[in-house]
């Protein structure tokens, strides 16, 4: 099948699902949950074999961190898909209501996207969620994932698929790419495609945005900080820093650069923390002076992201010129503040230009589950439709539904009618 039909027939299974059931819906993630219980043998086969291929390629520790779905990746993903199910439908909500006129009632109300193509990176783990939140918002869906991952993604996509058809789901709602060939040609399919998320390099997400005209959602790189303000709790800014780096250095949300308030003394023990954790620093000037080492990082090096056990200390004068390094060399993903201020606490916040911003918090939390969202698709650092981890709702848009009672424009145009434009409650 070519990719063109793919795309025909993902287009014609989104038009199908705008009519599915919550019911529906549901009962076809319960079987895809079944059905990967039931793959588990056939699961852990392709992955061992892509795991070998992947070592004996030199494929970096982060990638293959990534790449790894074991059974306890497995039982996590059936665990994502059961808190899927419990979620509400985001599809047919009355998000605002208006009675314009009498008899004449305007509802905005959500409504599935459509055609959504997924493409990552690495990550097995990423197409489960991918395929079962689309299930959920009632989109269909085309995914290609990495040549890394092509066995493991295989059996996945193999199991997911036809559960999800055998419990009522429409034919060709998942659909697979297999080779850059066929993305290319996707990529020039707008008149079937509405959306394209893309998870994966900074370089990867970027091409993808220049190479198609199809909406993209999605983020380039995770460039997320840690600040510690000047009255920061010494104990709570070195369990957040060691938490926000190395708790998964391979995640978009680990934090890559600390800035540490001038005034703030405990510097050394909160480096000792990372440095315990076996995190390599990489002091600027100030840093290094203060912990009493050789300065490694410049002025206009601040936009690295490490994915790994390795991260950059910069020393600040004020909240003003943290805040003001962030926005200058972040990548709008996920920033921290660790402060006892509350005022200094909501100023970093208001002026951290990033699509989620921190209290005393690790930057580890931006992740679609741990939101409550059930799962995530990926991070979106834009600033329309969707922001932060984007779950069933950013799989959602919305439209406009007026009720009426033989009403015409010529009537209001000429003053014989007016228009009242109350909101109102859905059911008044």
């Amino acid at each position: 099948m070519t990719t063109r039909e793919k795309a025909q027939r993902g287009k014609r299974a989104a038009e199908a699902c705008l009519n599915l059931s919550t019911q529906a819906k549901d009962e076809a993630l319960a079987a895809i949950a079944a059905a990967l219980r039931e793959g588990e043998g056939a699961i852990m086969t392709a992955n061992a074999a892509d795991l070998a291929d992947a070592e004996s390629e030199g494929l970096p520790p982060p990638l293959l961190k990534r790449l790894r779905f074991d059974a306890s990746k497995l039982r996590e993903a059936v665990e994502g898909i059961e808190a899927l199910r419990r979620l509400r439908d985001p599809v047919g909500r009355v998000l605002s209501a208006r009675r314009l006129d009498r008899g004449l009632v305007l509802r905005q109300v959500s409504c599935p996207i459509g055609l959504v193509a997924m493409i990552f990176e690495s990550r097995p783990d990423a197409l489960v969620q991918m395929a079962c939140l689309a299930a959920k918002s009632g989109n269909a869906v085309i995914l290609k994932g990495g040549s890394e991952a092509a066995r493991t993604n295989g059996a996945l996509s193999g199991l997911i698929a036809p559960a999800g058809e055998a419990a009522g789901l429409p034919e060709s709602w998942l659909s697979s790419l297999g080779t850059r060939e066929e993305v290319a040609e996707l990529f020039a399919l707008e008149e079937f495609v509405d959306l394209i998320v893309p998870r994966g390099s900074k370089e990867f997400v970027a091409r993808i945005k220049v190479l198609s005209r199809i909406p993209v959602l999605g983020h380039a790189d995770g460039i997320c900080h840690v600040y510690l303000h000047e009255d920061a709790d010494p104990a709570m800014a070195a369990a957040i820093a060691v938490d926000s780096k190395a708790q998964y250095p391979a995640a978009c949300n680990a934090a890559e650069v600390l800035l540490v308030h001038e005034s703030f003394a405990a510097l050394p023990a909160v480096a000792a923390a990372l440095e315990a954790a076996g995190v390599s620093l990489e002091p600027d000037p100030r840093s290094a002076a203060a912990l009493g080492r050789e300065p490694v990082k410049m002025d206009d090096d601040w936009s690295v992201e490490y994915l790994d056990l390795r991260m950059a200390v910069k020393v600040v004068g004020s909240l003003g010129e943290a805040i003001a390094h962030i926005n200058r060399y972040g990548s709008r993903h996920t920033d921290a503040i660790v402060a006892r201020s509350r005022e200094a606490a909501e100023a970093f916040m208001n002026g951290v230009d990033s699509a989620s911003v921190y209290w005393n918090a690790s930057t580890r939390f931006a992740d679609g589950y741990r939101y409550g969202l059930g799962a995530e698709v990926g991070i979106s650092t834009g600033k329309l439709h969707a922001r932060g981890p984007v779950g069933l709702e950013g799989l959602c848009t919305y439209k406009w539904k007026l009720e009426g009672e033989g009403q015409v424009v010529a009537d209001y145009a000429s003053g014989a009618r007016s228009f009242l434009h109350e909101d109102i409650r859905d059911g008044d």
